[in-house]
């Protein structure tokens, strides 16, 4: 006998007052009758970029191949690593005329071939997010969501070093920086609301959803809800803070999140990623860690006593101990790119976990800021995407191969059709 049950739609959200929660994939969302297979999550693909390269001999591992010895810098996926691939000896053409990390950050991703150059000089068209976005984004309330974990106010370097991800040349897709606004934009949080908590303003529509669902769908419903609401929380402590540094008499940006630690920073931002991803508000994002090149000094908490200039320290890497520092802070930005993939693998999502069905791209468009070389790229992939890539690999090209060819794989593996991607030769074998 095949028990009917209520199916609820994947665009249902919980609605109050100034506000609107979109909602993750739930058994009522996909079980029509008992005997149906549920439907299979959608593929998700993010990126989380790092500027000026890495010291080359920190990152590369001796061995290729299945269940590869980590490296030093790549040491700190080991908890995650069966859930990870290494791809190397992928390149970029490097265009003359245009400053080196500017095309490295803006051109990272771009479908442009070396000779197909924009009006400013770059190779730069549509980027692959936004290739992907093009199919995704017929079945979701944003195309795309972009993300810069940039606290810098000054201004000193135009667009092209702060945005990886182009509609275009000359069409961005801006990056934004402010969590409190990308919680309200994904929220859809109106201002006179924003002074409660999202979930109170939803409350009553909860209580009447968790009627309808079963033991399994409400404990997911908790742990989302939750999840939620520690977003909420930080934001909220990250105010206080402010306020109470206002209070004593000082002066601070008024941009609250100028003054985050950079771990908090990080997180909280790929924590709004995930939320976004998870509950199909989006299925392509981006995350740059900070911006390309900037002169500004930076503090990273618990790495560095004093503020210090990540462009700077790549030109240094001759001394020994400015390139230990490096090292450091190399494993620091892998280290936080680790916190984000466990996250992810810890949700359910169908038959498997949010990561299982997504790719998560990690790296730079620079191999190394000292010699603003394009050549052996850093690219570390987690998740399978449905099990289309193979994972606790190393994949080792042939010197010289185009990056382009992964991205053209990874295209593909999202649906989009095509036979070339910029200087692409074929696509390289994820499986």
């Amino acid at each position: 006998m095949y028990l009917k049950r209520k199916r609820m739609s994947r665009r249902r959200v919980l609605q109050g007052a100034g506000a609107a929660l979109a909602l993750p994939l739930l058994d009522l969302m996909q079980t029509t009758v008992a005997s149906t297979a549920a439907q299979q999550p959608p593929k998700r693909a993010a990126f989380f970029y790092v500027p000026n390269g890495v010291v080359q001999s920190a990152w590369h591992p001796t061995e290729t191949g299945e269940g590869f010895a980590l490296s030093p810098t790549l040491e700190p996926l080991g908890k995650v690593r069966e859930k990870i691939s290494l791809y190397t000896h992928l390149d970029r053409v490097k265009v003359a005329g245009t400053d080196g990390h500017a095309q490295a950050s803006t051109c990272w991703l771009s479908s442009a071939a070396p000779d197909e150059l924009s009006p400013a000089g770059y190779p730069l068209k549509k980027t692959l997010d936004q290739i992907m976005a093009s199919v995704t984004g017929q079945h979701t309330a944003f195309r795309s969501l972009e993300l810069s974990c940039n606290p810098y106010q000054d201004n000193r370097e135009s667009v092209y070093f702060d945005n990886i991800s182009w509609y275009g040349h000359g069409h961005l897709a801006q990056s934004m920086r402010d969590p409190e606004q990308v919680f309200k934009r994904l929220f859809n949080v109106e201002e006179q609301a924003g002074q409660g908590s999202i979930l109170d303003l939803v409350l009553e529509d909860a209580q009447s959803l968790q009627q309808q669902l079963g033991r399994q769908d409400l404990r997911k419903l908790g742990e989302y809800m939750e999840s939620v609401r520690t977003v909420e929380q930080q934001i909220q402590r990250i105010r206080a803070r402010q306020t109470a540094v206002q209070n004593r008499g000082l002066s601070l940006p008024e941009e609250h999140w100028t003054t985050m630690r950079r771990d908090e920073y990080i997180q909280i931002m790929g924590d709004l990623m995930i939320l976004a991803l998870r509950t199909d508000l989006t299925r392509v994002a981006s995350l740059m860690v900070a911006p390309e090149r900037w002169g500004t000094p930076l503090l990273v908490h618990d790495l560095f006593k004093d503020p210090i200039v990540h462009h700077s320290m790549t030109h240094g890497q001759g001394n020994e101990n400015v390139r230990r520092d490096l090292e450091k802070l190399d494993r620091y930005h892998v280290q936080q790119f680790a916190h984000l993939v466990s996250k992810m693998d810890s949700i359910e999502d169908g038959e498997g976990s949010l990561l299982d069905h997504s790719m998560f791209v990690f790296g730079s468009g620079l191999s190394s800021g000292r010699t603003h070389v394009y050549s052996n790229l850093p690219i570390v992939i987690a998740g399978s995407a449905h099990g289309s890539i193979r994972l606790n690999q190393h994949h080792q090209s042939l010197p010289g191969t185009p990056v382009a060819n992964l991205w053209l794989a990874l295209a593909r593996s999202m649906g989009v059709p095509g036979e070339r991607y910029g200087d692409s030769t074929g696509a390289i074998s994820l499986s």
